[in-house]
């Protein structure tokens, strides 16, 4: 134990500022990662991977236990091995997102045209929950849907609410799955997309979130498309955007989340686009304007 103090005041007196911006760089790095972990099943495997290691840490640190120290020595390298087996899903959208990063410099949509998608999704919307339709509305942005496509019906028409309405009226062929919109086109509908795998949706007091939600909050969590979720059995209205689900929407709300984060964004600079990019969760303009269940 005295050895581990001697060190830790070893390491501060020879801190100087690079050492402060090296130190503030690998944070940030990790803050990053674990925020991209955060809610999902790999956050709780790492978390009971790094207990296991601060608990042998100190276990080695204060006893002499030469064989014990000897195990976890060789062991480390082949845990490191894991990592990439264990996090592969995680680690695919990440790079996924940085091969991607080109398309920041690109608009999908223009102002007019943004405000008419929106116009006409919110219409739809609006009407379904009426009805108590359930649908899934997925809103491509930067990320392509187009393996998603595929698994549906391809469609390459224009959105207008009274198509929205006919393909989730009950029971006709359409109506199970997702419809995915990319610009003023409905690319395809009967879409399969991916089931949320994080406790989202599990720790909702209400727990009466089905897999249209889960395949929301999936879409969301895959890409960065803006998924809009009419209940079937309540009609209540949800939006699931990187991640996060916000539930309870009326048209107003809805209007408002969609411009919000369908809606392009001129104003943000080229660092700030990266950080709305990558951590759409530190997004200025959602923690400000919304509330997120």
């Amino acid at each position: 134990m005295t050895d581990l103090f001697d060190n830790i005041i070893f390491i501060f007196q020879r801190l100087n500022w690079l050492s402060v911006i090296d130190l503030f760089l690998v944070t940030l790095i990790f803050f990053a990662l674990l925020m991209f972990l955060r809610d999902t099943q790999a956050m709780v495997l790492l978390r009971g991977v790094l207990l296991i290691i601060v608990l042998v840490t100190l276990l080695v640190a204060v006893l002499d236990l030469p064989a014990f120290s000897w195990l976890v020595t060789n062991t480390l390298p082949v845990l490191l091995l894991a990592i990439p087996v264990v996090f592969a899903p995680e680690i695919r959208r990440a790079l996924e997102r940085v091969g991607r990063a080109g398309a920041l410099l690109q608009s999908n949509l223009s102002s007019d045209a943004s405000e008419d998608i929106i116009t006409t999704v919110v219409h739809a919307a609006a009407r379904l929950s009426n009805r108590r339709h359930g649908a899934l509305i997925v809103m491509e942005r930067l990320d392509s849907l187009e393996e998603y496509v595929d698994t549906g019906t391809p469609l390459d028409a224009v959105v207008t609410p009274e198509l929205l309405l006919q393909i989730f009226y009950p029971n006709t062929p359409l109506h199970d799955g997702g419809v995915i919109i990319s610009g003023q086109r409905m690319l395809g509908a009967a879409c399969v997309m991916p089931l949320s795998a994080s406790g989202v949706l599990a720790d909702n007091p209400e727990r009466k979130m089905g897999l249209r939600h889960r395949a929301a909050l999936g879409s969301s969590e895959v890409s960065d498309a803006v998924v809009v979720v009419v209940s079937e059995e309540t009609g209540a209205i949800s939006v699931a955007y990187g991640g996060r689900m916000i539930h309870r929407l009326d048209t107003n709300r809805l209007e408002g989340i969609l411009r919000a984060f369908y809606g392009p964004d001129e104003s943000k600079g080229g660092l700030e686009a990266l950080l709305h990019r990558f951590l759409p969760f530190l997004s200025p303009s959602r923690d400000e304007t919304l509330e997120v269940k």
